[in-house]
């Protein structure tokens, strides 16, 4: 254990001292902490250091709590997955929608986050009942019928939050601190609007976005690109949970036990769902469920938001855990091959410290393929994607339906990235030299748009 502890310890200070992490890590063993460690700062006005007991927003790691909190209320009766929508809250525009559609992103619903980046009223601050009014009064279409397909939707998990306000009679956040966060111990841990509160957390560690045009951090509120995050900061339920890492590591041991709900509820949570023609899909209730060589099932979750990138991993086979919190918005692939190596450390098997550069830089190729990616993509966020060239034709720019137009440089021939945000794109063609069919957006998860036209 000394020597997994000593060489995690290498990796984290070899990835601080590049720029590359500015963050906390933990990892265990059956409970018991192998290693962890802080690297950076929690706030760059001040000068404060992070520590192990930083308190940072998860972001989408949140939805492993609010699927709980519905697990809870279905083992006590008070719902039931097959519920729909629409029994508890009956002026839902849309039917046909159950809880477990909610549960296991199959609802077919779109994601609210660049709807209300597009038409929102920024001078507001956007809450729950203002989403569920924003669907049953603009009604944006299903992306398939419900239970067809799975899609990742912040969505459902922002109306099983308000399902669980409607049943309880409680708000969200006394319902999740009543009912999770106080009887496992978890005491620094709550559902907090920073922004909308007004209210900072003791050792609170503010999220930071990087600005390739100063070359410096700066917090996301201040960036045109990114400040959604205040007038979205209201949204509970699909993210919002603020967490150490030790508080994280509690919350994974009571998994292991019946201290919340049944084993028989956790085992379906833990279990991939399947489609109607019996294809799999890779999550559950509220986790990733993955079957990796050498690890074994592995229950995991990711969260991304400006500032923030962050991952609780539970290897059960083994009943290993490591959790990632980094409070610093870099490239959209460089915490996984973190995670990556500190899953090989923590096994035992072959690792390396990760080459990636401290800062993206475009590559020289031949420009004529632009020409082969112009057009319209519908994205699977329910938007349109314009992939445009400029007067010469040497330059390549996308643009969001109803957001700024950005210009996209080369790390490949077929990959780009946005200079001003943590986004990649990546391009696909199902013949060589014809135009693309598809391409992927990476931004806090991976976005598929297919061409239209």
């Amino acid at each position: 254990m000394q020597n997994k502890q000593k060489q995690l310890q290498e990796l984290f200070t070899a990835m601080s001292a590049k720029g590359i992490f500015n963050g906390a890590f933990l990892a265990a063993d059956k409970g018991e902490i192998v290693f962890e460690g802080a690297y950076g700062l929690a706030d760059r006005e001040t000068g404060r250091s992070l520590t192990v007991h930083s308190v940072f927003e998860l972001a989408s790691v949140s939805k492993t709590f609010t699927a709980m909190g519905i697990l809870i209320l279905a083992e006590q009766g008070k719902l039931s997955l097959s519920d729909s929508v629409e029994q508890w809250i009956p002026d839902f525009s849309y039917r046909g929608i159950t809880v477990k559609h909610l549960l296991r992103h199959t609802s077919g619903l779109p994601d609210y986050t660049p709807l209300f980046i597009k038409d929102w009223d920024r001078s507001k601050i956007a809450t729950n009942w203002d989403v569920l009014e924003y669907f049953n009064v603009h009604q944006p279409p299903l992306q398939f019928q419900p239970g067809e397909n799975w899609e990742y939707t912040n969505t459902g998990y922002v109306l099983l939050a308000l399902l669980i306000e409607k049943i309880s009679g409680l708000s969200f956040a006394d319902y999740m601190s009543e009912t999770l966060f106080k009887p496992l111990g978890m005491h620094s841990t709550r559902i907090h609007n920073r922004r909308l509160s007004g209210n900072v957390p003791a050792d609170f560690a503010f999220g930071y976005v990087y600005s390739f045009e100063t070359h410096s951090y700066h917090l996301p509120d201040e960036q045109p690109a990114t400040d959604f995050v205040v007038y979205l900061d209201g949204i509970q339920g699909d993210g919002t949970v603020n967490a150490t890492l030790h508080d994280l590591l509690l919350w994974d041991q009571a998994l292991y036990t019946e201290k919340l709900v049944s084993k028989k509820t956790l085992d379906e949570a833990f279990t991939s769902g399947k489609l109607p023609d019996n294809k799999p899909y890779s999550y559950g209730y509220g986790w990733i469920i993955e079957q990796k060589e050498h690890l074994g099932k592995v229950v995991s979750h990711s969260g991304g938001w400006p500032g923030y990138s962050t991952n609780l991993a539970r290897y059960t086979d083994h009943g290993k855990t490591t959790i990632y919190l980094s409070n610093t918005d870099r490239q959209p692939d460089i915490q996984q091959q973190i995670i990556n190596e500190a899953e090989n450390i923590l096994f035992g098997l072959p690792h390396s410290v990760p080459d990636v550069p401290a800062e993206l830089k475009s590559v020289k190729i031949d420009k004529t393929v632009y020409t082969l990616y112009r057009g319209v993509y519908k994205m699977d966020m329910g938007l349109d994607l314009s992939v445009t060239t400029g007067p010469e034709q040497d330059q390549l720019f996308i643009q969001l339906s109803g957001q700024p137009q950005y210009e996209i440089l080369p790390l490949s021939e077929t990959r780009f990235f946005v200079r001003e945000l943590q986004i990649e794109i990546e391009f696909a063609a199902k013949k060589p030299g014809k135009p693309a069919d598809e391409l992927t957006l990476y931004q806090y998860g991976e976005h598929r748009g297919v061409r239209a036209k």
